[in-house]
Order: C-alpha cells, then sequence, then structure tokens
C-alpha cells in the first residue's frame, strides 16, 4: 500500500536525515517506528502521506508514484490515510463532534452523524460529543483524534507518538483501539519511543519494529 526504493531525504540547505530507505507496508500490516529524537520519524510519516516528497528514490502510495501526483490527486490518496498527530491539532472553538466530522467537511461529502455517534462510542467518549476541545484531558483528545483519524474508513492508519502525554493505563487503552483497526483489515504505523508499548503489543498482534538511526532504516527486531 505504501512502499519505498531507495528513498532518502533532505530539508533545503541541510545535510541528508536519511538515505536508502527501502520497505513495503502491505494491507493489514502492523509496524512501529522507533529512533532517538531528530531522527526523522515524523518526517518520515510525512512521506506516507506524500506530505513530503522524497529528495531521492521512489515513493509509491497505493500503487501510484507520489512524484507524479498532482494535488487533487494527494488530497484523494490522504483520505485513504488516518493520522493521529500527538498533538491532536482539534479547531478549539468546535465541538468534539464536529472536529470529527471535518474530514467529511473537507472531502466534500455529507456529514454522517450516525458514524461520528458510532466512533464516539467506540472510543468511550459519547458524553463528550459537544465538549469543546480545551475541556478534555489528554487520554480524551488522542481518543478523539484516533476517530477523527478513522471517520473516512481509510486503509491506513499512522500514529505520531499517540501516548506520548498519556499514562499507562490510557496508553494501552489507545494502543487495544489500534489493535481493533488493524484486525479489521487497516495498516497501522505508529511511530513510538516506548519500548514498554510495543512489548504490551506483542501478546495481541504480529508486528515488524523498524528503527530509524543515523540515516538508515533498519528492523529492529524480528517478527513480534
Amino acid at each position: 500500500m505504501i512502499e519505498m526504493r531507495d528513498v532518502g531525504f533532505a530539508y533545503p540547505r541541510e545535510e541528508a536525515l536519511f538515505q536508502g530507505i527501502s520497505l513495503e507496508l502491505p494491507r493489514g500490516s502492523f509496524h512501529f517506528l522507533t529512533g532517538p529524537s531528530g531522527s526523522g520519524k515524523t518526517t518520515f510519516l510525512r512521506l506516507c502521506i506524500a506530505e513530503l516528497l522524497p529528495t531521492q528514490g521512489r515513493l509509491t502510495v497505493f500503487g501510484q508514484d507520489a512524484a507524479g501526483l498532482g494535488r487533487d490527486a494527494i488530497a484523494g490518496l490522504r483520505r485513504r490515510i488516518g493520522v493521529v498527530h500527538q498533538d491532536t491539532q482539534f479547531l478549539d472553538h468546535l465541538p468534539v463532534a464536529e472536529n470529527i466530522a471535518l474530514p467529511m467537511t473537507v472531502a466534500g461529502q455529507p456529514v454522517d452523524m450516525q458514524a461520528i455517534r458510532d466512533l464516539l462510542a467506540w472510543v468511550q467518549m459519547g458524553p463528550q460529543a459537544r465538549t469543546m476541545p480545551p475541556a478534555l484531558s489528554g487520554g480524551e483528545r488522542q481518543r478523539a483524534a484516533l476517530a477523527r483519524a478513522v471517520i473516512l474508513s481509510p486503509d491506513v492508519i499512522l500514529a505520531d507518538e499517540p501516548t506520548g502525554n498519556l499514562d499507562w493505563d490510557m496508553s494501552l487503552r489507545l494502543l487495544q483501539l489500534l489493535i481493533e483497526l488493524n484486525r479489521s483489515g487497516k495498516t497501522v504505523l505508529i511511530a513510538t519511543h516506548d519500548l514498554n508499548l510495543i512489548r504490551a503489543a506483542k501478546q495481541q498482534v504480529s508486528a515488524r519494529v523498524l528503527r530509524i538511526a543515523g540515516g538508515r532504516l533498519q528492523a529492529a527486531g524480528a517478527e513480534l
């Protein structure tokens, strides 16, 4: 679904952040991405959604070469990829339900309130539908962000340090939701520095651990 062949990336007037990356994220797979701060984990995720394009090598998303796509085609691809950001990026003047509906509005689709209610129930946030984002706890914000990320039924879920600001119990709850998505056939990639989270996941799901360090991507472990 997402494939990189000898991919490298460098920001303008900077040394290459990484190079020589080749991997495939097939349908229904589960991956963890680890590495020290500044190694390029977030940049890697931005490449996966074609927000950035490789400065060398080839990136293919859903069978299409990202380098040859126009703005509308890239927007279409992104509707098939749900992203959970660490900072959640809510519009604070809109209640939770309307924030979750935003991807539908941007995609030009009618807002499906039943789908939103179902997702809020799935993440155990039905009572918070009309709550404004500043009033949410950290765990509630991340669960609402996950609901927003999957409102368009994407094929791929990318999560950037989704448990970085959560306590352990809430981290496990969010992990369980991501595992449920994977079991339904979604491809899941989680960028995290939390090795305990990876160890907890291996009790339930087969996953590959990838590590970015020194500008290279390596397998940090066999199938878990």
